[in-house]
């Protein structure tokens, strides 16, 4: 099992959440609350924040959540049973005083979509939800992100550049009858089909993400994917493709989601406030330092694959492909102003309105009243901390 399989198991589980209503729709998870006492060090979160502080990832171990694997100190510890590790949170070389426990997504829970998790589980404090899932959960199992580490999805549609050479964006692929790979119940394609960018006549909804059906075309179709992965894996470890290939990101054709952004249980927010005004502005400058200087967290990344002993296969060099990806191609970016992770407010507003009639037409509705500052909200952001500053 390789990354790529991420996307058919999240529009499995999908599928079946849009059809069916959510059993937890109390706002009372059980938790006692947070430690309220502050200090000056901003480093210091002894007595303020949760202890361990618990991040349920949206994935297995990977570069594109290096910054939170970067956080964790030596001297950690590993459970291979539940897929978790737990060590010193270390931000700028300097213990927190607390610790940090990392949670693998996925195959370890079942697939399900990270705010189901998040609302079964009262000890997990922050999770990955994009901006689509935090208005597609915002009835039943509200989330409110507080920290977007991607400032664009790495999402993309991939095709072969030797026979598709006239191919640049998305709406190119649309012009033409070439079939396009997908993963049946994923939002992203209905924003595409309704928008006209790609017709539904195009689509092949079969696609589980195992190479076998792009391979088998030739390169005749194109393929949905993440540009931090495939684009290497195709290239230099698939050996029956073994060829470059080509991309557009699904953000660049109007589909500007925040993608697996730290956030929050809606309700935890007044509660976790003390612990988030420091945590927050940590996350974001370990952000920073994982872009600058990958190799700390991938050696955690990769020591915890081989001893996680999923069937996840994560090489040195994809690693470092995706670590490299992430800054080349923007995807870790300042954004219109410059600040590292904060939330562009007409850009969440503008996925609850491409939302909205996709979630009608699978008979759910968004929360009424909901507002782009309930999905995502900027008060935690340190506006000074800048990717380059």
């Amino acid at each position: 099992m390789i990354r790529r399989r991420r996307l058919a198991a999240v529009a499995a589980v999908l599928a079946v959440v849009l059809l069916a209503a959510c059993t937890n729709d109390s706002n009372d998870n059980g938790t006692a609350p947070a430690p309220q006492a502050a200090t000056g060090d901003p480093t210091n979160l002894k007595g303020v924040c949760p202890d361990p502080i618990v991040f349920q990832k949206d994935w297995q171990p990977e570069s594109e959540h290096g910054f939170l694997y970067n956080l964790v100190g030596k001297g950690y510890e590993v459970d291979t049973d539940k897929k978790k590790v737990t060590g010193p949170l270390v931000a700028q070389s300097k213990d927190t005083g607390v610790k940090i426990e990392i949670r693998t997504g996925g195959p370890a829970v079942g697939f399900q979509p990270v705010p189901q998790v998040m609302y079964s589980d009262p000890s997990i404090n922050l999770g990955f939800v994009a901006t689509d899932e935090g208005v597609q959960f915002s009835q039943k199992q509200p989330t409110t992100a507080v920290f977007g580490q991607m400032d664009i999805s790495p999402l993309a549609i991939i095709w072969d550049p030797a026979t598709y050479p006239q191919f640049n964006i998305i709406a190119d692929i649309g012009q033409t009858d070439t079939k396009v790979l997908y993963t049946k119940g994923l939002s992203y394609m209905e924003y595409l089909v309704g928008s006209g960018i790609l017709r539904r006549s195009q689509l092949d909804g079969s696609y589980d993400g195992a190479p076998a059906l792009f391979v088998q075309s030739g390169g005749k179709a194109a393929f949905q994917g993440f540009a931090t992965s495939e684009p290497y894996l195709y290239e230099h470890e698939i050996k029956q493709w073994g060829k470059p290939l080509k991309y557009s990101l699904v953000n660049d054709a109007g589909f500007n989601t925040y993608f697996s952004a730290v956030s929050i249980r809606a309700a935890d927010k007044a509660k976790l406030a003390p612990c988030l005004k420091k945590l927050v502005p940590i996350l974001q400058h370990s952000q920073i330092d994982f872009i600058n200087n990958p190799d700390p967290a991938i050696a955690v990344i990769l020591d915890l694959v081989q001893q996680y002993k999923t069937g996840w296969v994560y090489s040195k060099g994809l690693a470092e492909y995706s670590a490299k990806a992430l800054k080349e191609l923007g995807i870790v970016d300042g954004g219109t102003d410059g600040v590292l992770g904060n939330f562009e407010m007409s850009r969440v507003s503008n996925i609850m309105k491409i939302m909205t009639p996709i979630m009608s037409a699978q008979r759910q509705q968004v929360k009424e009243g909901l507002k782009a500052e309930d999905v995502a909200t900027n008060e935690f952001i340190d506006q000074s901390v800048k990717l380059g500053a």
